[in-house]
């Protein structure tokens, strides 16, 4: 992973461990062509991300592969190849033939495989709840069969007890890893990798992991590529990156910044955040993560907030709505799709509909004006546009839209921005503009 230059989009710089081991890292394969062919979503894989940077490991890949024998064992090599001190691998330990985890790992690892009785017996009695409970009726031969096969455990690795039918091995690696097998339904996956973390060799491992912190910034209005460049800006200044990791990511029209650090690098980290800060003022709006949501929200309070909406169709309304608490502020919304609805329910004069158009600077003023006399409200944002695909003309094209917030004292915040992408995507990012617009006006 290279540390230069700073890209947008992803991570764009290594951090430097302190002691010369480096970090401790890992990496997880998921198994299962079902996965692979997106017939079923991974939630493994980002899951265990969270519980390994929670505690200080530096997961280096997820790696999905179908259920082939020489898939599974190539990526175990590449693997150890690269350095990766934990292997966590999911799903692939059922009773059919093509579950094929356990029985590559022993290969991988130089293990023979021996069926332990005890796990064999587990493994029965646990079926033969089953079979009792659904009032099914099962062939002993086959039972046996699967018994047997989820059973055979490598010599000298760890068994974990089954949540489902098929437990879990914790299995010492060929050049000092150490290799979890874990079930891949979550409901399985999830406890057991809680019992995994309390077994010596898992402790012994993770011990040698040095705390990792982070903190997340977000930012409306500036591209990633300008973020970028003021990066290697405060490099040339004389700022210290080498010891941060830093990525950004362009999501739902917000970009935000993740900064990750170890022990020892806290000024530097401090310090970017307030050169970030002083950078750009306008466009980074949270310092420890907090959404845009969460910020209106706090800024609402004391305020009786009406909204107008057209294109937008209530996505605002939603994401106002979606905050608990709302209620003590959101007095309510109209969705007026028609220019009929906008002057039966927000008093917009057909004179200017017809004169100005429903997507004009002066319409939005006007719903804007209406929500706030028909809600009682002391603060309102509009918003109309035209989502597209068809309806756009050369003077109005398609993503134009058109906003409004204001305060019932008469200061207000005007925007008309054209909006890129589909449809859908007009419509959720005009939600997110009326909640920055919102966001200004009331001075977040």
């Amino acid at each position: 992973m290279p540390a230069r230059p700073v890209t947008p989009g992803g991570r764009v710089r290594n951090m430097t461990e302190p002691n010369q081991r480096g970090p401790l890292r890992a990496g997880i394969l998921v198994t299962g062509t079902e996965v692979l062919t997106a017939t079923i979503q991974d939630r493994n894989g980002p899951w265990l991300s969270e519980q390994l940077t929670s505690l200080g490991v530096e997961l280096a890949e997820i790696v999905v592969v179908a259920d082939h024998r020489e898939d599974l064992r190539n990526v175990l090599e590449h693997m150890r190849a690269v350095g990766i001190d934990l292997i966590i691998t999911t799903g692939g330990l059922g009773p059919t033939a093509d579950d094929l985890t356990a029985e590559v790992v022993a290969e991988f690892t130089g293990r023979e495989l021996e069926l332990d009785r005890g796990m064999e017996r587990k493994i029965q009695q646990i079926l033969s709840r089953f079979a009792a409970s659904t009032a099914m009726t099962v062939s002993a031969e086959g039972v046996n069969a699967a018994n047997r096969k989820q059973a055979m455990v490598p010599r000298g690795a760890t068994a974990l007890d089954p949540v489902g039918t098929a437990p879990g091995l914790v299995v010492p690696g060929p050049d000092g890893q150490l290799v979890l097998v874990l079930p891949g339904p979550p409901r399985e996956l999830k406890p057991m990798w809680s019992s995994a973390l309390e077994l010596p060799q898992v402790k012994e491992v993770l011990a040698r992991a040095t705390p990792l912190h982070s903190y997340r910034l977000r930012m409306f209005g500036t591209p990633e590529s300008e973020l970028a460049m003021e990066l290697r800006g405060i490099e040339a200044d004389g700022g210290t990156l080498d010891d941060l990791e830093i990525t950004t990511c362009l999501r739902k029209g917000e970009v935000e910044i993740d900064v990750r650090y170890r022990d020892g690098a806290e000024a530097a980290a401090d310090a970017l955040r307030d050169e970030l800060q002083s950078r750009f003022p306008r466009s980074l709006y949270s310092l420890d993560g907090t959404t845009i949501d969460e910020v209106v929200a706090g800024l609402l309070q004391e305020h009786r907030l009406g909204l107008a909406e057209s294109c937008s169709a209530g996505l605002l309304a939603a994401r106002i709505a979606d905050i608990p608490g709302s209620s003590d502020y959101f007095a309510g919304g109209a969705v007026t799709y028609s220019d009929r609805s906008k002057s039966g329910l927000l008093g917009v004069d057909p004179d200017l509909l017809s004169r100005y158009g429903a997507v004009s600077d002066e319409v939005a003023e006007a719903m804007a004006i209406g929500a706030l006399e028909r809600f009682e409200a002391d603060v309102a944002v509009s918003v109309t546009g035209i989502a597209g695909p068809g309806g756009g003309t050369e003077e109005k094209p398609v993503g134009l839209v058109c906003f409004n917030a204001r305060t019932a004292g008469g200061e207000s915040r005007a925007v008309s921005p054209v909006i890129p992408g589909g449809r859908r995507d007009v419509r959720e990012r005009s939600a997110l503009v009326g909640m920055h617009l919102l966001r200004r006006l009331l001075g977040g």
